[in-house]
């Protein structure tokens, strides 16, 4: 019953903050919904591509979610249920709501661009740079991560073809290439054909069923190498060709699996309470210390995506700004995704509450791997029929998603590393000259992220994901700073950044505080392997450009300061 309890209150909460907070934030900013957005009123049919609002929904909370929201709240549950279920529902409400929204906002405000042209205007073009580096570095984590990830749970050890006997990985790997045939379908028939979105959504609800079905009969199987160099391959080319094409359609579709995902397992919580199958056993407070660090910052650095997450802002400002029809839509994009996935950090907690004994004792491969047994384990009892297949589908489902957020990841990549290279009064690469139009090319920035992403990906590198979660949170702190700069130079109330924005920045600089001492101590004592100092180098760069770009950002509010007190 303290499950049930546990996500009625959340629900309760959530909803509660979206029609307040998210509807005052609307009435702050100004939402126009006369106004035209850069979707329509630079529609190419590449990037700028206005999509209906479901549509872009599915996309928004496709690529923000991910595997984000599930593996964070799981590893911080060795704090206890209620400093997780504080921070998703707290954090997703002043803090991750809040960004996402914010740079929404200020990106459709900004002709659909990203926050470093945003920060240009606000904080000078030498922020700007300074910011696309920052966020290129982050991307590169991104990309490298979700790379392993990928690979790693799609690849054979030895082998390449259809197998009609698969296991897992064969499993997930055949169904997530059908699904990318799957979505090119249904955007050409929904752009091309003019097929209404209703019956082509039916007619794909029906497409995806097929795929599990054919995946969990016939998979495909291929080495970790061979799958890398795939994955590098499909996200160049998917970061390159018009979003219709694959990008929207992927992520629409994908979205249903999260939303069905996310039904089943309420159902489980719901079934659970009543029928005794299962028993929520996290205890509401473990201490301030754990296996994963002091509760400060590691609780708020470890659960990401289901509070706030910095990629979050790259994607609004990136993908969403690019497609949205209408502004009065950028409230349930931006601040609706953002709480419906601090919903799902709340499921995760549950999902693993009920296994938490075996989790604590390392009894499962992975956090996706707790939350598949701790939903399945609600309805059945392990080993059972319903048991087993209720867990391949729910680890089936999540680890679609990591290509989801590799495809958004590796075209915001293009964006931002050809803003890097243009000068103020050039609008493409196609304006630049000499070396920087080779450089602001789309292809180049692409394959130059792409080939760093899937080395550092193929290298099996735990440091990557040390330095993850640092870096996204940090990226957290330096967008509240940027929407909040730029709210102040149009005249808006930006009050409410505030403290979201200096919690998020001494949050993550502390963490990559204790991450460099650590590393100089091992190098120190002659123990350290190159990964190590593969950490330690990362960690600074982003600390210095971060510590430089929050100076440039705090003289920008007195500017601001100054010039609001001589009026």
């Amino acid at each position: 019953m303290t499950a049930l309890l546990i996500i009625l209150a959340a629900i309760v909460i959530l909803i509660v903050g979206y029609v307040t907070y998210g509807s005052w934030l609307a009435k702050q900013w100004g939402i126009d919904p006369t106004r035209k957005t850069p979707a329509v009123e630079k529609e190419d049919g590449v990037d700028y591509v206005a999509a209906k609002p479901a549509v872009l929904m599915g996309h928004h909370f496709s690529s923000i979610a991910g595997a984000g929201p599930i593996n964070g709240p799981i590893q911080a549950s060795v704090f206890g249920w209620l400093p997780v279920f504080l921070w998703c529902v707290l954090g997703g409400i002043f803090f991750g709501g809040l960004q996402d929204f914010g740079s929404l906002f200020a990106s459709i405000r900004h002709d659909g661009k990203t926050l470093g042209e945003i920060i240009d205007d606000t904080m000078g073009s030498r922020a700007k740079k300074l910011f696309i580096i920052f966020a290129l570095l982050v991307l590169i984590l991104v990309i490298a991560s979700f790379v392993n990830v990928v690979a790693g749970t799609f690849f054979s050890e030895e082998g390449f073809g259809i197998t009609t006997n698969p296991n897992g990985n064969q499993s997930t790997a055949m169904i997530s290439l059908l699904f990318i045939v799957l979505a090119v379908i249904y955007g050409y028939v929904t752009n091309k054909l003019n097929v209404k979105t209703l019956p082509a959504s039916i007619a794909g609800v029906i497409g995806i069923v097929l795929i599990v079905i054919i995946g969990l009969n016939c998979g495909f199987v291929m080495g970790r190498t061979a799958w890398i160099v795939f994955i590098g391959a499909y996200i160049t080319v998917a970061s390159l060709v018009p979003v219709w094409i694959l990008l929207q359609p992927r992520d629409y579709l994908s979205s249903f699996l999260l939303y069905a995902m996310m039904g089943v397992a309420v159902i489980g919580i719901v079934v659970a309470a009543f029928s005794g199958n299962a028993s929520f056993t996290i205890p509401a407070f473990t201490g301030w210390k754990t296996s994963i660090g002091t509760m400060f910052p590691a609780l708020f650095i470890t659960v990401a995506c289901g509070a706030c997450s910095g990629f979050h802002s790259l994607i609004s400002t990136g993908t969403s700004s690019k497609q949205l029809a209408n502004e009065k839509d950028a409230k349930p994009i931006g601040y609706g995704s953002m709480l419906i996935e601090s919903a799902l950090g709340i499921v995760s907690l549950i999902a693993v509450g009920m296994v938490f004994e075996k989790y604590k004792e390392g009894g499962f491969g992975s956090p996706s791997a707790a939350f598949g047994a701790g939903i399945a384990t609600m309805f059945s009892g392990e080993g059972t029929g319903v048991y087993n297949t209720l867990y391949a589908l729910l680890t089936l489902a999540v680890s679609v998603f990591a290509l989801t957020s590799l495809d958004t990841g590796t075209r915001l990549s293009r964006f931002m590393f050809t803003e890097l290279f243009l000068k103020a009064d050039e609008a493409t690469w196609k304006d630049a000259k000499g070396v920087r139009k080779l450089l602001a090319h789309p292809l180049f920035g692409t394959l130059f992220m792409v080939i760093i992403g899937c080395i550092l990906g193929g290298l099996k590198l735990s440091a990557i994901w040390a330095l993850f979660g640092a870096a996204n949170q940090l990226l957290a702190g330096i967008a509240l700073l940027a929407v909040c700069a730029w709210l102040g130079e149009v005249g808006k109330n930006n009050k409410m950044f505030y403290i979201p924005m200096c919690f998020m920045l001494c949050a993550t600089l502390t963490s990559l505080v204790i991450t460099i001492i650590k590393k100089f101590t091992l190098i120190g004592s002659g123990e350290a392997v190159w990964g190590d100092w593969f950490q330690v180098i990362f960690a600074l760069a982003m600390a210095v450009l971060a510590v430089i770009l929050v100076i440039e950002g705090v003289q920008t509010f007195r500017q601001q300061a100054a010039a609001k007190k001589a009026k």
